[in-house]
């Protein structure tokens, strides 16, 4: 049964499908969970929409739109919309401010023989809805913390746990300076718009939620500040490892899995473009390392591939844990245990993923 829609809880509670029938310009600005842009105009038509209705008024501007959007492109955007309606009869469909495009689509809709309901108050309702949810959840929700050095595999562990939230999952980076992944992050207002839903979702379900430690940004995107307080004081679980598996657990998130994206994104080339991807997010690294150290662990990492490249197997790949080893004692533990020493909140448990996980299930 479709939800009403104005229910904007069951909407995404449930994962429905959506119409966002604004242009691909808009969209790429944000957009909610479960939306499909199926847009009315392209970006140039809008555009040329835009300027009309500024020059000459609005009856204007909706013959332009008519005259833009008719025979074949009209056609062909209408297959969109009920091909995806057919699919998802319990679906929903909007624009910017739930007004005339969204209206006009579901009226060619409803001509075509396909009636579809839209979203009142169109994007801009969801997004001021998902925005006060962010501010409810942070004020009644309670977090725990996954905290550890870097390559004590915090991620893993939040993955494992059902009341989590993984953040670097969402802004698609892992959060530190080599944290870029292949694909773009998402933007500001999509990432934010992903960690309602995902907290809306764990708000039926007693208990803390369990975020990994951040800082202020992940990669180029903003923690809400409503939850970067809350996360400085909540109580903390800590990984402790030493420091050899932490190193494996680097070389294996950004060297063999790493390689392996860029080897099935780019082919051939991918090995010299991860090589390089490397050299640059060290040399992020340099003000704080100095120019000396940084050097040094930039020869030490170009040997490192080179031996790799040369050795042609997984054997070479052993020669990265030479400079990885470096940047965690001399760059990541020293910031590391500065930070934890500034975290306010009572540290509940602390020990390896495995028990760290078994701590959280007894509490449940």
């Amino acid at each position: 049964m479709r939800a009403d829609a104005q229910d904007f809880d069951r909407i995404f509670l449930e994962d429905t499908p959506l119409i966002d029938t604004r242009a691909p310009i808009e969209f790429a600005k944000g957009a909610v969970p479960g939306a499909h842009n199926l847009p009315l105009m392209s970006d140039d038509e809008r555009a040329a929409v835009g300027t009309c209705y500024k020059q000459r008024g609005q009856d204007a501007a909706v013959a332009l739109g008519h005259e833009l959007v008719s025979g074949n492109v009209r056609a062909e955007r209408l297959e969109a919309w009920r091909g995806f309606a057919e699919r998802h009869p319990n679906g929903f469909l909007y624009c910017f401010r739930g007004g005339m495009r969204s209206e006009i689509v579901q009226r060619w809709l409803a001509d075509a023989g396909c009636p579809y309901p839209r979203i009142p108050g169109g994007y801009k309702a969801l997004r001021q809805y998902l925005l006060q949810v962010l501010e409810e959840r942070f004020a009644k929700d309670e977090y725990w913390i996954v905290s550890g050095a870097t390559g004590s595999g915090k991620t893993r562990l939040i993955n494992q746990l059902q009341r989590s939230v993984d953040l670097e999952g969402l802004a698609k980076h892992r959060g530190s300076a080599f944290g870029n992944l292949l694909q773009a992050q998402p933007s500001q207002i999509d990432f934010e718009n992903q960690l309602a839903v995902s907290l809306l979702k764990l708000s039926r379900h007693a208990g803390p939620v369990l975020l990994e430690d951040e800082g202020r940004l992940i990669g180029r995107l903003n923690l809400p500040e409503g939850l970067r307080k809350r996360m400085q004081s909540a109580p903390l679980l800590v990984l402790e490892y030493p420091l050899e598996d932490r190193v494996q657990i680097v070389l294996e998130d950004y060297i063999k899995d790493l390689g392996d994206r860029y080897r099935e994104a780019h082919g051939a080339e991918g090995p010299g473009l991860h090589w390089q991807r490397l050299r640059d997010d060290l040399a992020r690294t340099r003000k704080r390392l100095g120019l000396e150290r940084h050097a040094e662990i930039l020869e030490q990492m170009d040997h490192a591939f080179r031996t790799q490249r040369g050795d042609g197997g997984d054997s070479g790949i052993e020669a990265h844990r030479v400079w990885i080893r470096r940047l965690l004692v001399e760059y990541y533990d020293p910031m590391y245990r500065y930070q934890l020493e500034k975290r306010q909140g009572q540290r509940l448990h602390s020990g390896t993923r495995e028990q760290v996980k078994a701590f959280v299930l007894a509490s449940a």
